[in-house]
């Protein structure tokens, strides 16, 4: 009942004032095989968080440059930092429950961390490409790093949708020592990590090769791996600029019109058609000679702990970029409003909202 009620306000306008509210060629193989061979990259031995660095306009600026230049020569590999803390130093403790008995078989063997990775949810707006596996992804696209207190791939998709270039994820269990391990201290007990892994390049199963090594005694091992790839983008629409990838909801200071939700699939359009239409209406009804023209929408999937319920489409005055998409979710009560699948339309030629 109260989210039938939930869903039936939600699919009303709320108005507000903007101000108030907030020729076919082949492909040169030869040009392929020219260039550097790409690098499997992961994380480092022992880390624990590596936040995503890629730069969009730094990158473009960058492939124009050596698009015009000779090509640079690049280091032809680039191997994982070893961990470099003091020998038997104490390591960051994980969240996960180690297996009994502490060794590498006992973790092999443990059918909880299974249970945890096939039961996990697939995020909205992603697709699973494997679960499950004793191996992460080791592959050229390496984006960054997160170790969570559970194993949460809608977490993990949270921070994929706001980084630039993340495409896909990978959300596994990781058996880490509790210390460094040297001479003094060769096979330490263990900590388990939920690690989740962000990637500019699509996942697979092939590419699930790091299935761990050996530090001195102790031995690293991998389990619970999951893989996820991000959907394609929605289409553009007549009329509008876009889509535009965001990575929460838009939450802008102002040039707020009204919200419009749509229970069912995913279906932006739905959004390009309720800022037309809400131009159109306000415009018969202009006051003063001006209305609130619908420049701009943010359309999403609004889910209820983890249940998508429709789209989501909130209408501006004014276009408001990325950066200001950081609303990821809330929770009333028990209840977690989720968002993913968020993007952004722009009119093509905006309306000065003047009768």
């Amino acid at each position: 009942m109260r989210t039938s009620l939930l869903l039936s306000a939600l699919a009303s306008v709320v108005a507000a004032s903007p101000i108030a509210n907030p020729a076919p060629q082949l492909i040169d193989i030869n040009g392929i095989e020219d260039a550097n061979t790409p690098v499997p990259q992961g994380p480092p031995v022992g880390a624990t968080i590596q936040t995503p660095t890629y730069n969009v306009a730094a990158a473009d600026a960058s492939a124009s440059a050596n698009a015009i230049a000779d090509p640079v020569v690049t280091s032809a590999s680039r191997r994982r930092s070893v961990d470099v803390n003091a020998p038997c130093a104490p390591q960051p403790s994980g969240s996960g429950v180690v297996s009994n008995p502490d060794s590498p078989a006992g973790f092999q063997a443990d059918q909880d961390y299974s249970t945890i990775a096939l039961n996990a949810p697939v995020p909205v707006g992603y697709t699973q490409s494997f679960s499950n596996l004793a191996g992460s992804i080791s592959e050229n696209g390496y984006l960054g790093l997160y170790t969570l207190t559970k194993f949460d791939t809608i977490k993990c998709q949270e921070l994929c949708d706001a980084a630039a270039g993340c495409v896909a994820i990978n959300m596994y269990i990781e058996r880490d020592p509790s210390v460094n391990p040297a001479a003094a201290c060769p096979n330490p007990t263990s900590t388990i990590n939920f690690k989740c892994t962000l990637w500019g390049n699509q996942v697979s199963s092939t590419a699930a090769t790091n299935t761990g090594q050996w530090r001195t005694q102790y031995q690293v091992l991998i389990a619970g791996s999951n893989g996820y790839n991000k959907i394609a983008p929605p289409p553009s629409y007549p009329s509008f600029t876009g889509p535009t990838e965001f990575g929460g909801a838009i939450n802008a200071p102002s040039a707020y019109i009204g919200m419009k939700f749509f229970p069912g699939g995913y279906d932006p359009s739905q959004c390009a058609a309720a800022c037309l239409a809400t131009t159109a209406y306000d415009h018969r009804h202009a006051s003063n000679g001006v209305y609130d023209a619908c420049n701009f929408f943010n359309s999403y999937v609004i889910s209820i702990n983890g249940i998508p319920q429709g789209t989501y489409c909130s209408m501006y005055t004014q276009t408001w970029d990325k950066s200001y998409s950081t609303n990821y979710g809330q929770y009333r009560g028990s209840q977690y409003y989720a968002v993913s699948e968020s993007y952004g339309y722009s009119l093509t030629t905006p309306d000065q909202g003047v009768a």
